[in-house]
């Protein structure tokens, strides 16, 4: 199974984790740009627990997660945590998320403005938040709720752990990447009402046209039904289309999944504390 993950640390049926599940049309398509992603469904959750026992259940399956699997060596070191990732991980699921806050709270006190936040290597090119941001959006939470279940689920994370189950890999995605390639900085979603305007419509009906085109760098193209488009277009808070940006990120990745290094199109060589996101 292929699938994107468009994530929330904390999930409601209003707002869901959505999964945009799917696979390569033509799997042996090679690495230069003919490469079609069918969108085979979409699946939500309104409970982490759901979300992580649905991962567990699921015996094969290449993910493309949006929520950071690290945190940036510069905010590690300064605290003295555990500067090797599995230890860095059990650590941070050890503590509370009003424990998160206030210790990244009080490291951005002391820090000038303009600078409050450490960030990984992988945020540069990526134009991704720092993964200890706790608000607009709440990532370090993200990460917080995320990591151990897929830890739970014994997953490979390629260039951070090996995991218990080799036909499981998880990749950390950032839907944010591939929509500003396509849409620039126009805004195609909103959580409030009054802010779900026409204009952002618009944003998204381009952004869908262009995955469907396949005029991404990646080289993929993607397939929908005629319903699945009018659901992606509906979604007015963008978790659909999130989902999906996710999904062509990952399938990317599968297709070079035996490149150097780490593999899944990652750098041969990247900060095994912090991680890196697919296609950055």
């Amino acid at each position: 199974m292929l699938f994107g993950c468009d994530f929330s640390s904390a999930p409601t049926r209003r707002k869901p984790i959505v999964v945009a599940v799917g696979e390569l049309a033509n799997a042996n398509a090679d690495t230069d740009g003919d490469g079609v992603v069918l969108l085979t469904g979409l699946q939500r959750f309104a409970t982490l627990d759901a979300w992580g026992e649905w991962l567990q259940a699921t015996p094969a399956w290449v993910g493309g997660f949006d929520f950071p699997f690290g945190l940036p060596r510069e905010l590690v070191e300064h605290l003295g945590w555990p500067a090797e990732w599995g230890a860095l991980m059990a650590h941070y699921a050890s503590l509370s998320r009003a424990e998160i806050r206030d210790t990244f709270a009080a490291f951005c006190a002391a820090r000038p403005v303009g600078g409050k936040f450490a960030h990984r290597a992988t945020d540069g090119p990526a134009g991704s938040s720092p993964s200890m941001k706790w608000v607009n959006p709440p990532v370090a939470y993200m990460l917080h709720a995320g990591v151990p279940r897929l830890l739970a689920a014994g997953a490979r994370i390629p260039g951070l752990h090996e995991g218990r189950h080799r036909t499981r890999v998880a990749l950390e995605a950032y839907p944010g990447l591939l929509a500003r390639e396509l849409i620039g900085r126009r805004s195609y979603k909103s959580d409030d009402l009054p802010r779900q305007t026409p204009e952002r419509l618009a944003a998204r009906t381009d952004l869908l046209a262009a995955l469907e085109a396949g005029t991404t760098r990646l080289g993929l193209r993607l397939a929908v039904s005629p319903g699945q488009r009018a659901e992606l277009l509906a979604d007015a808070q963008g978790d659909d289309i999130d989902a999906v940006l996710c999904l062509l990120q990952v399938a990317w990745g599968l297709l070079r999944a035996e490149s150097p290094g780490p593999g899944h199109g990652l750098p041969a060589r990247f900060d095994a504390l912090e991680g890196w996101i697919v296609t950055a």
